[in-house]
């Protein structure tokens, strides 16, 4: 028997407990992993509260990182042992999840933990900060320099935002933290940010073209911010959008690109191709600090782990939730 967090509905109603289970109950898959830690990711706050239709079956068990120890393989590629992380791939969605004390899953969806990294700290890092990394590896390839001016990263006190600005920092970008909570000015500011502005300038509708600032932006929140980033980024300018807190929704118009030869490029982070997922950790594991990393980080028990996921939906959580599931 293993503990796990399960979703299920009836007759149109959601549940959410954390229950026991037979380990006969898991997926059928080639690998199983013995669950040390998991993560509360925005998708993972959809998923528990309903408030969008991410879960696909149910039952379901959320949780769409995870990280632990190999317990069975039936394939060379993995081995009891193994010390794994595990980031998408429609886990928590439409496979069974990390939110749990073990899971079965397909050997082509785990990554070994790079060093110098541990279970606790991948799972800090988590999709939101894999995301991040992709997010930068992108901006990075597409010529986005130090001496090319400001990053906007918005969303900045999220998990996506605080690993953004860690990673931009230690890169040598003069980072420009969006919030919309003034009191973590400070938090950001320990992260790197050189400067924190209040999101309401971004958030409501704004002209097709605004004053150039920014050189590049790093945007996990959609809709009417990304559409005023776009709008204030210098001429020949990147954008990586990789997330949707504020809406899915692009009520935008076409001329940053045409007149000023702005690049949008979205951010996948779900199905993301294993070479663009190693490099992605090959620079977090580079270049996160470690002190930035716990700074960003809290752990809970798996038992509370359904009561945050209305806040995470709200933004009312700083930085990362890391989910011991054994405690």
């Amino acid at each position: 028997m293993f503990k796990a967090i399960v979703i299920d509905k009836q007759d149109g109603t959601q549940s959410v407990a954390v229950v026991q289970l037979d380990e006969l109950a898991l997926p059928k898959s080639a690998v199983t992993v013995r669950v040390e830690y998991s993560t509360i990711n925005f998708k993972d706050g959809l998923a528990m509260t309903g408030k969008a239709p991410v879960v696909r079956r149910f039952p379901m068990v959320p949780g769409i990182d995870l990280a632990g120890v190999v317990e069975s393989s039936t394939v060379e590629a993995w081995h009891a042992g193994d010390r794994v992380l595990l980031n998408g791939w429609g886990v928590g969605e439409a496979h069974w999840g990390g939110l749990a004390q073990k899971a079965c899953v397909e050997a082509q969806w785990l990554q070994r933990i790079p060093e110098p990294f541990h279970a606790r700290e991948a799972m800090a890092i988590g999709t939101a900060g894999y995301a991040a990394s992709l997010c930068v590896e992108a901006l990075v390839k597409h010529g986005v320099v130090p001496d090319a001016g400001e990053v906007l990263v918005t969303g900045a006190s999220g998990g996506v935002g605080s690993v953004a600005i860690a990673l931009l920092a230690r890169a040598g970008f003069a980072v420009v933290a969006s919030t919309g909570k003034a009191e973590e000015a400070g938090y950001l500011k320990s992260l790197g940010a050189r400067q924190v502005v209040d999101r309401n300038k971004l958030s409501a509708p704004g002209k097709p073209l605004q004053k150039e600032r920014w050189a590049a932006v790093l945007d996990s929140v959609g809709s009417h911010t990304l559409v005023n980033a776009c709008a204030q980024t210098k001429y020949l300018g990147v954008v990586a959008a990789c997330g949707l807190a504020q809406g899915m929704d692009f009520p935008a118009s076409v001329a940053p690109f045409i007149l000023r030869g702005v690049s949008l490029l979205g951010i996948d982070s779900v199905a993301a191709p294993m070479a663009s997922r190693e490099a992605a950790w090959h620079r977090l594991a580079r270049d996160l600090d470690a002190v930035a990393l716990d700074r960003i980080t809290r752990v809970v028990g798996l038992e509370r782990a359904p009561a945050l996921a209305n806040d995470i939906i709200a933004g009312r959580i700083r930085g990362r939730v890391v989910v011991d599931v054994n405690s």
